[in-house]
């Protein structure tokens, strides 16, 4: 497959004191990551919080560095290259949106000068030509001409993203990672961002790697959702079978209890918190709240294993069967075992 990156058995470890000035532990924010991610696809990424999703993305923009594994982009290993290259390469063929636009954009710089200085580091085209990218790239978002004195904060919300969009785009990428780029805005604003996000996606030919806790926008949005639990990839779905064919029993519970306008399903229990990234569960990372966990899935970690649809796989010893409904999953979930 043709792939713009892709990471291989990727670890990212992080220091945290948690017991005293002097200990430090190490948190485990991925552990063996492997994903590909195609030109023009939209790949969605799920998961509760501190799952692994923003060190994915940040991994993925050639941001931070796994302490294992390797990352090539476009076949090239990212790391290997000097920092002049890595930047260079990442720098032009990739974009990234972050969460709140408030805090991405340098608020003592006008719109013209956000949108300027990527084409500035990079020298993309003369003075000249980079005043006209400014020009496409605000009307490219739905940013009026009049805007491009204006500072952040004389902006709303949904402007700020469109800027941050912008600023994503304007080397023309190969690849846009979106970290969350709609959690920090008004839910009225909301559809409006995402619509963009799609009809730029389209019109420009980008693979996008999107990262949400609203998994129905994610279904709606991706060709295929990765869903994460505790730094690893535990299912990867067709998008159009993630609500109901989905395998893993997380997957499950986690769209069980996404609200929907369509039906009313009773959502699948999951019991307890999410374990410490510290100290990370033995063998498979959810057995802690699955119902269905056994001594087998204490003992061993569950090797990828592939579904009935090509490009459906995931990680589980007792796999749910892809024929079962959620609503009878719910209610099996909550017997007593």
């Amino acid at each position: 497959m043709n792939t713009i990156v892709e990471l291989c058995d990727t670890h990212v470890t992080h220091k945290a004191r948690t017991g005293g000035l002097l200990t430090r532990d190490r948190v485990h924010a991925l552990t063996g990551v492997d994903l590909r991610v195609a030109p023009g696809e939209t790949v969605g990424v799920v998961g509760e919080s501190g799952c692994g999703k923003s060190t994915l993305a940040k991994v993925l923009v050639g941001v931070e560095r796994p302490a294992s594994g390797t990352v090539l982009f476009r076949g090239r290993d990212l790391w290997s290259m000097t920092p002049g290259e890595r930047r260079t390469t990442v720098g032009r063929s990739t974009g990234m949106i972050f969460q709140d636009p408030s805090t991405a954009l340098n608020r003592r710089l006008s719109v013209r000068r956000v949108l300027r200085d990527p084409l500035d580091v990079h020298e993309h085209g003369t003075a000249r030509e980079r005043e006209d990218r400014v020009r496409e790239l605000m009307g490219l978002v739905g940013l009026p001409p009049a805007l491009a004195d204006a500072l952040p904060g004389q902006l709303s919300g949904g402007q700020r993203q469109r800027v941050a969009i912008a600023r994503a785009l304007a080397l023309e990428p190969a690849l846009v990672v979106a970290d969350e780029p709609t959690s920090a805005l008004d839910v009225s604003v909301r559809a409006q961002i995402l619509n963009l996000l799609l009809d730029l996606k389209e019109r420009l030919g980008l693979a996008l790697v999107f990262v949400s806790h609203d998994i129905q926008t994610v279904r709606r949005m991706s060709d295929r959702v990765i869903t994460m639990y505790l730094g690893r990839i535990v299912e990867e779905t067709p998008a159009d079978r993630v609500t109901d064919r989905s395998c893993h029993p997380y997957t499950r519970a986690l769209f069980s209890a996404a609200p929907g306008l369509s039906r009313t399903v009773e959502p699948i229990p999951l019991v307890g918190p999410v374990p410490s990234a510290t100290r990370p569960p033995s063998g498979c990372p959810f057995r802690t709240r699955c119902w269905k966990a056994t001594e087998l899935c204490a003992r061993q970690v569950p090797e990828l294993a592939d579904a009935s649809t090509p490009g459906h796989r995931y990680r589980c010893h007792h796999p749910v069967d892809e024929d079962r409904s959620t609503p009878d999953l719910a209610q099996s979930a909550r017997e007593p075992s």
